[in-house]
């Protein structure tokens, strides 16, 4: 069954229409923005959080537009890196929006849940790498976003949680399963349990984030160092970093021969690539490598 759900994901994305979002940097009243980075930057693609009055809280409008901007992008095969940011100063996101929730029955919220953990898995099933620069506050949903990323980034001063037990809830958009796949069960049983808030550096010892760094005055030290992160993965082979992905998110949920059998088959749809070639020849003469994403 693994095998199975592997080869599914390599199977080419079915095109999705996108509404409010935007392309070009600019507002346009939306909450989320998407960039495409260019001249050295091509290939990065940011994905813009700006919900300022209500700090990035994952309400109706803010989730659809999300999810509509990723049907985009997971179709656009020039992204070679999918970045996370904030646009509101001092906060990732701050989790699920409680007064939006208030208004809502109870089978309203159970259908809004099941609509944030599809989020949450959609952005897990990327196919590029995804990186999340945390600037600021990630709580509740907002960390669990986070944990759907495949790197992420702190700033020192960034303030992070599973609180949803100090809200008589517990996490519901894949908490109870990434936080424990990223630390261990006791360790994520543990801050789930006590509701714990850790700061950037407490979250890099503790191995939650990948790197962590002093907040500048601007208050975006995060995004500049997962940009950095970003630009060291863009010359890489994209073909064959997203294969290293299916195979090691696949390979985690299996034994390790089902997993060495679905790295198996990543590794032999690499094989006929123009990409692999072209890596065996510059070796060859000496040269830097151009990969073209075929």
């Amino acid at each position: 069954r693994a095998m199975l759900r592997a080869l599914r994901l390599l199977r080419p994305w079915r095109p999705l229409g996108v509404r409010g979002c935007t392309s070009d940097g600019t507002s346009g009243g939306h909450e989320i923005q998407v960039r495409a980075l260019a001249g050295p930057d091509q290939g990065i693609t940011e994905i813009l959080m700006n919900r300022p009055h209500a700090r990035n809280a994952l309400g109706n409008i803010f989730v659809s537009e999300m999810l509509d901007a990723l049907a985009r992008l997971r179709e656009d095969q020039k992204v070679r890196v999918l970045l996370f940011r904030s646009g509101v100063k001092g906060v990732f996101c701050a989790g699920a929006d409680l007064k939006e929730r208030e208004q809502m029955s109870a089978a309203e919220v159970g259908v809004f849940v099941q609509r944030l953990r599809g989020l949450m898995n959609d952005i897990a099933a990327f196919p590029a790498p995804t990186i999340a620069a945390m600037d600021g506050f990630a709580l509740g949903g907002g960390l669990e976003l986070a944990l759907a990323c495949d790197l992420r980034v702190a700033a020192s001063s960034a303030i992070m949680g599973l609180i949803e037990t100090t809200r008589g809830l517990l996490p519901g958009a894949g908490g109870t399963q990434r936080l424990p796949r990223c630390l261990g069960v006791a360790l994520a049983k543990e801050l789930i349990f006590t509701g714990r808030r850790l700061s950037g550096v407490q979250a890099h010892a503790l191995g939650l984030v990948n790197h962590t760094v002093d907040q500048n005055k601007e208050g975006d030290a995060a995004y500049h160092r997962a940009l950095a992160l970003a630009q060291e993965i863009l010359p890489q082979a994209p073909i064959a970093v997203r294969l290293g992905k299916v195979a090691i998110d696949r390979g985690m949920e299996v034994d390790i021969a089902s997993g060495m059998a679905i790295e198996g088959m990543c590794y032999a749809q690499n094989i006929p690539t123009q990409d692999r070639l072209e890596g065996m020849a510059a070796f060859r003469e000496k040269r830097p490598p151009e990969f073209v994403g075929k």
